[in-house]
């Protein structure tokens, strides 16, 4: 668990009132990760939902032989700054990360568990409208960063 207070600070959930700011602090847990550590890896279940409170993530696509795991290849997507989420994918069907996130330096994290969130989104009809607002908003941005990059490699 987590202080309110500290979700209170990011304006992902700022439009959360008292009482879900306290649901959701309930399933959430401050991580301090090593530096290089993977949180989650391309095709795993999507367990958590995460943001970046200090330091830096670095998300890659990663491409591997199925018949061949040692042939594997990463290409760098972005990088996470505080204040943003990642890990959407623990919201979004089929709960399967589609990226790979590991942590660029010294790092604090926000860790909230997938499951529990979507219970309390079940629950609380204003509380899930507002969170996948947020979500997408999140991954339009994305979105647009992935885009700038294909138009900047194509013009190369």
């Amino acid at each position: 668990m987590v202080s309110p207070e500290l979700l209170r600070r990011y304006p992902f959930f700022g439009y959360l009132d008292e009482k879900q700011l306290r649901a959701v602090a309930m399933i959430a847990e401050e991580v301090v990760p090593d530096t290089g550590e993977t949180l989650f890896e391309i095709e795993q279940p999507a367990e958590a939902l995460y943001l970046l409170t200090e330091g830096s993530i670095e998300l890659y696509y990663v491409v591997a032989d199925e018949l061949a795991p040692k042939l594997r290849k990463e290409f760098y997507i972005s990088d996470i700054g505080p204040g943003e989420v990642f890990g959407i994918s623990a919201l979004i069907e089929p709960y399967i990360y589609t990226s790979a996130g590991r942590v660029a330096g010294p790092s604090r994290v926000l860790k909230i568990e997938g499951a529990g969130l979507r219970a309390l989104c079940e629950l609380d009809c204003k509380l899930g409208y507002g969170l996948m607002r947020q979500l997408a908003k999140a991954a339009l941005e994305r979105l647009h960063d992935t885009r700038v990059q294909l138009v900047a490699a194509r013009a190369a």
